[in-house]
């Protein structure tokens, strides 16, 4: 991650649309890329996201969205996957054209990557709840695990034994652990 020092709009409008970034306090963090395996991963469960919310039509699962957490202090997070219910954006109004989403999501989730730190990861999960998301979900594809906030203090580790539910988010929702890393045993080279 690599701070500007031009918080200011323009800053945004001057940094390449290629690269994702943050708003940090008014300062631009631009975010470095997700590796290609965490990519597939976080759009296979935005697959499973979008497919489960549109059938009970719950809301919107999106990837990469920046999302305007928290105006007072310039906070601007781009989770790897995020749901939003119709219930915070009614279904009729429709996702702006505008650089960030004006709503807090219900669910976050971030696929780490190797250039995460844990520091960066724990402090993420605590501002998302601080900004009023209800669940986040942080997945290990190396460990292939699933932790499961429901707090910033309460985590479940999920492995591949288990099933990961929405509640209370996403009721009903099931997908089994395993089903959400078994592809990437497929693509992974033999030794």
């Amino acid at each position: 991650m690599t701070q500007t020092d031009n918080p200011t709009a323009q800053g945004v409008a001057l940094l390449d649309d290629e690269r994702f970034y943050e708003v940090v306090d008014g300062t631009i963090v631009e975010l470095a890329p997700m590796g290609a395996n965490e990519g597939w991963l976080a759009s296979e469960l935005l697959g499973y996201l979008m497919s489960f919310a549109r059938q009970h039509r719950l809301g919107r699962a999106v990837q990469e969205v920046l999302f305007n957490l928290s105006p007072a202090v310039q906070r601007k997070r781009r989770p790897d996957v995020a749901f939003v219910s119709y219930a915070r954006w009614p279904r009729q109004r429709g996702v702006p054209h505008a650089e960030a989403w004006d709503v807090v999501p219900n669910l976050a989730v971030e696929v780490v990557s190797p250039s995460n730190t844990w520091d960066e990861i724990v402090n993420k999960v605590a501002e998302y709840f601080r900004a009023g998301v209800e669940c986040v979900w942080v997945i290990f594809a190396s460990q292939e695990q699933v932790y499961v906030y429901d707090s910033p203090t309460r985590v479940r580790i999920l492995t591949r034994a288990d099933e990961l539910t929405g509640e209370p988010v996403l009721l009903q929702f099931r997908l089994p652990v395993a089903a959400l890393f078994e592809d990437l045993e497929a693509t992974e080279p033999t030794a």
